[in-house]
């Protein structure tokens, strides 16, 4: 590992209530003993992966319970786990540490015990403000149930609240998406993450999109994006990244170390870790991610070996060499509305950006999609309306 970054680690809990519709994560409802047995898997995990790292004493400033919906296991289990990466990493004392939590799978007891364990940091997926729209696209809650559990969050200590939301729904028009907004920011979250529809294969929206009301065309899905923009930054927001909104100060620590490039883990099926500039990811099945930890655990207790080799975890693995660092440099970096530092791509690449990227820059200039100030260079706002075009254009 690079001992000049904090460690982030990310925690995959693959359960949830039920799938929602437009859903392609790695998730599904389950029962409660499967649940048990996985969250044994993945403390496993944690203990073989620590057990490799235990030497070189990386220090870990961010913890994110992501899914699925952590919310809808029973809080003992979040906090088994929390005590595991705490008993086989450093974590810093003021680390953040999310959670994720769909409204309506909050209670007094888990809100408590979160912020025993020392969760501070808690994402409400709340997607719109409509109960309509709520339920069209599966989601277990409405809007009492978001107003309840962020008011129970706010009483029992959580000041660093993310609200996620989406637009460009089936039927949504720009009035209903101001009404969303206009109440959401009636609540004063830290935090805002704004993502836009995007239909996968695989997903009920996407297999009977025709059963749905229209979703919003290219245009006025740019309009909405728009509208959203200037509600947030009206209202106090910085936007510091194309779909993320925070009040100063209130940065997603762990999200920024994706655009940065910075190194974490992840644990449990499916979830995905960047160190030493290698890319690899688990296996999705989860009685073959149970199985396998349980089968290294025992050839590391049984051989009492140091370290052991992981890999039969992994469903893939890439040592990135310089040409893919740098275009992930670009392309993860431009996602930050910060853009990225012409300055720090010379220290990284022993290299000024010119030479590899002379006509990128200039022809993405030339269009206004792109502007240099102060050494950065970041994408202005009709090059976020398309920054998929332009980060396409620095694939080497």
């Amino acid at each position: 590992m690079k001992n000049n970054n904090q460690l982030g680690i990310y925690i995959h809990i693959p359960f949830c209530v039920q799938k929602c519709v437009y859903c392609d994560f790695l998730s599904a409802p389950a029962t409660n003993d499967v649940k048990i047995k996985y969250i044994e898997a993945l403390k496993k995990e944690i203990e073989l992966v620590g057990l490799n790292n235990k030497e070189k004493e990386i220090e870990v400033n961010s913890i994110f319970f992501g899914g699925g919906t952590p919310s809808c296991i029973d809080p003992e289990l979040i906090q088994s786990v929390l005590d595991t990466i705490k008993n086989n990493f450093r974590v810093n004392e003021f680390a953040e540490i999310t959670i994720e939590c769909n409204p309506g799978t909050l209670s007094e007891d888990k809100a408590y015990s979160y912020r025993n364990a020392g969760i501070n940091r808690i994402s409400f997926g709340l997607q719109s403000c409509d109960d309509k729209e709520l339920k069209m696209l599966g989601r277990i809650h409405d809007f009492d149930d978001f107003r309840d559990s962020f008011r129970m969050a706010r009483n029992y200590g959580f000041n660093n609240i993310n609200v996620d939301l989406m637009t460009g729904l089936p039927g949504q028009t720009k009035e209903s998406l101001l009404k969303t907004l206009k109440t959401a920011l009636a609540f004063k979250p830290e935090h805002i993450s704004a993502y836009g529809l995007i239909l996968e294969e695989g997903t009920v929206l996407f297999d009977r999109i025709n059963e749905y009301p229209p979703i919003p065309s290219e245009e006025l899905d740019r309009q909405m994006y728009d509208i959203t923009r200037k509600s947030f930054i009206k209202s106090g927001y910085v936007q510091y990244e194309i779909s993320n909104y925070a009040k100063p100060g209130y940065e997603c620590i762990h999200n920024l170390k994706y655009w940065n490039r910075e190194e974490y883990l992840g644990f449990g099926i499916g979830a995905a870790s960047f160190i030493d500039e290698k890319r690899y990811s688990n296996i999705t099945d989860i009685n073959s991610y149970i199985d396998i930890t349980s089968k290294l655990m025992d050839e590391l207790m049984d051989n009492k070996l140091i370290n052991i080799d992981l890999s039969s975890l992994y469903a893939s693995f890439e040592k990135l060499d310089i040409n893919d660092a740098k275009e992930e440099f670009m392309f993860l970096g431009l996602r930050k509305i910060q853009g990225i530092s012409i300055l720090d791509y010379k220290e990284k690449f022993n290299q000024e950006i010119y030479e590899q990227y002379s006509k990128e820059i200039e022809d993405n200039i030339n269009k206004g999609l792109l502007i240099l100030e102060n050494n950065r260079l970041k994408l202005t706002a009709k090059g976020i309306d398309i920054s998929n075009t332009v980060m396409s254009d620095f694939i080497i």
